[in-house]
C-alpha cells in the first residue's frame, strides 16, 4: 500500500519536516507581503517589463525547480526511491498517468469550446503565432514539472510523513489538501472572485487526495493536474489570473463567484471518481480514506479465518 510499504524500512520522521515547513513558511512570507498589495498589477507591470512569455518562466520556474529539490531530497537525504515516493506498484504505471491526462484534458477543452460558442461575447481571439508556439514550448517543459512538484510535496512527500506520523489516512488527507488550498490563497484570483475560490482550491486538493489514496499511487493526480493546468494555459487566459500567458483564447468576462465555482467540486469531481473507481475497481473505500495503516507484513502473514 502507498503509504505502508515505507512502516517497514528505517526513516526518521524529522526528516519529513524541512521541506513542506520550508514551503509553508515561504507561503506565509508570501501572503503577509501580498496583503494589500494588488498582485494582479504587479504580474500586469513584470508583463510590461519583460514580456508574458517571461514572466511566466519567472512566476512557474521555481515551482518547477522545486521538483528536483523534492525528488534530490527523499532519494539522497531519506534514502527513499523514487518508486515508492510516486506509487505503491512494482514500477510507475505511466498509462494511468496518461489516461488521467486526457481524461481530464478532454474534458477541459470541451468545456472552453463549448463555453466560446456559447459564450462568445465573454472570449476575445489572442492567437500570435510566433509568440504561442514559444509559449508551447515552455509550458511543454515547465508546466508538467510544476504540477508535479506540487503533487510529490502534497499527495507524496507530506502525505507518507504525516501518514506515518499519525498511522491514519484521514489525517494527512485533511492536512494536505487544505494545505494545498491554502497555497493559493495569494493568487490575483482570490482578491478578484473572493474567499469563496478556496472551496475550489481545497476541493481539489480532496479530490487529488481521495484518488491518490484510492488508488494506492500517485499516477493519477499527476495526470490530472498537469492536464489542468497545461490545457488551461494553453487555450484560455485573462488578466486577472496567476497564469497570463499567449494563450490561443482570452476571457473578457467579469469573474464572478457563482455555480461555475462549486460545480467542479460538488459535480464534477465527484464523477471523475465514479469513472476512475470502476476503471481501477476501487473497492473498501472507508478503510482507504479513514483507517489506519495497516502493517504490511502483519497482514500477509496472517492467515487465521
Amino acid at each position: 500500500m502507498y503509504i505502508e510499504q515505507l512502516k517497514n524500512r528505517k526513516y526518521s520522521l524529522g526528516s519529513y519536516i524541512p521541506i513542506p515547513l520550508g514551503f509553508i513558511l515561504l507561503m506565509i512570507f508570501n501572503y503577509i507581503m501580498s496583503d494589500g498589495v494588488d498582485t494582479n498589477e504587479v504580474i500586469q507591470q513584470t508583463i510590461s517589463m519583460i514580456g508574458v512569455n517571461l514572466t511566466f518562466v519567472v512566476l512557474v520556474g521555481p515551482l518547477a525547480f522545486g521538483l528536483l529539490l523534492v525528488l534530490f531530497w527523499v532519494k539522497f537525504i531519506q534514502g527513499q526511491t523514487i518508486l515508492s515516493l510516486t506509487t505503491s506498484r512494482s514500477k510507475i504505471d505511466w498509462k494511468r498517468v496518461f489516461f488521467s491526462f486526457f481524461l481530464w484534458g478532454s474534458i477541459t477543452t470541451l468545456m472552453i469550446v463549448s463555453l466560446y460558442y456559447t459564450q462568445p461575447a465573454n472570449f476575445v481571439w489572442n492567437f500570435k503565432p510566433e509568440k504561442f508556439f514559444i509559449f508551447l514550448v515552455l509550458a511543454l517543459f515547465l508546466i508538467p514539472m510544476q504540477t508535479s512538484f506540487e503533487e510529490y510535496l502534497f499527495r507524496a512527500h507530506m502525505m507518507q510523513g504525516i501518514g506515518l506520523a499519525t498511522n491514519s489516512r484521514l489525517i494527512p488527507l485533511i492536512v494536505t489538501s487544505v494545505l494545498f488550498g491554502l497555497m493559493h490563497i495569494a493568487n490575483p484570483e482570490v482578491g478578484k472572485i473572493g474567499y469563496i475560490i478556496m472551496v475550489y482550491y481545497i476541493g481539489t486538493g480532496f479530490f487529488l487526495g481521495i484518488i491518490t489514496l484510492m488508488d494506492e499511487g500517485l499516477e493519477l493526480a499527476l495526470g490530472f493536474h498537469a492536464a489542468n493546468n497545461l490545457v488551461g494555459a494553453l487555450l484560455v487566459t485573462a488578466d486577472w489570473t496567476a497564469f497570463q500567458t499567449n494563450s490561443i483564447l482570452k476571457d473578457i468576462s467579469e469573474p464572478s463567484a457563482g455555480f461555475d465555482i462549486l460545480m467542479p467540486v460538488f459535480v464534477i469531481f465527484p464523477i471523475l471518481l465514479f469513472v476512475f473507481s470502476k476503471v481501477y475497481s476501487w473497492t473498501n473505500w472507508k478503510e482507504k480514506l479513514t483507517g489506519k495503516l495497516i502493517d504490511s507484513n502483519t497482514q500477509s502473514n496472517d492467515t487465521s479465518l
